[in-house]
């Protein structure tokens, strides 16, 4: 059984909610939900649970299965690496990309740093960025709201 999260990261899940609302993302017609579930495309028992998602407010309009969505309806998706970081960096990536998710936002907790994907075309991330402590990674406003994350508090939550 995996472990569970450290409170490091559900600190930092905590206050990317409190960031996104302070953002207007309600107000933007849009939903930030913590362990929902994605279908990916690439078979019929396909999932992932990202750590936190923004999704289209009307987000139920695109369930598939049981309590999986569309990927259509996610206009992002955020992993803070824990014990399992080699999936949010390597498989993780691909089926994002491949589902079309448009911006994958990674808290790179392994390498200290927070790695923006966006731009998903043809099953990959066309761009791919690299942030380190003591910058800010901003958000496409493509996603519908403006904003910039600092990275030490995605890292390290409230200790930041």
């Amino acid at each position: 059984m995996t472990p569970p999260p450290d409170g490091a990261h559900a600190e930092s899940l905590t206050w990317l909610i409190e960031e996104f609302s302070a953002a207007g993302a309600r107000r933007a017609g849009l939903k930030y939900l913590q362990g929902i579930g994605l279908w990916l495309p690439s078979g019929p028992n396909d999932f992932a649970i990202p750590d936190l998602s923004l999704l289209e407010a009307d987000y139920r309009d695109a369930h598939v299965e049981k309590n999986y969505f569309a990927p259509h309806a996610f206009r992002l998706v955020l992993e803070i690496t824990s014990s399992n970081w080699s999936d949010d960096l390597g498989v993780k990536v691909d089926c994002y990309a491949q589902a079309g998710i448009p911006v994958y936002l990674v808290a790179d907790r392994r390498h200290d740093e927070a790695v923006l994907y966006t731009d998903p075309r043809s099953g990959e991330y066309r761009s791919r960025k690299a942030f380190k402590r003591g910058t800010s990674v901003p958000l496409p406003e493509s996603i519908g709201i403006s904003l910039e994350l600092p990275v030490d508090r995605l890292l390290d939550g409230d200790e930041a």
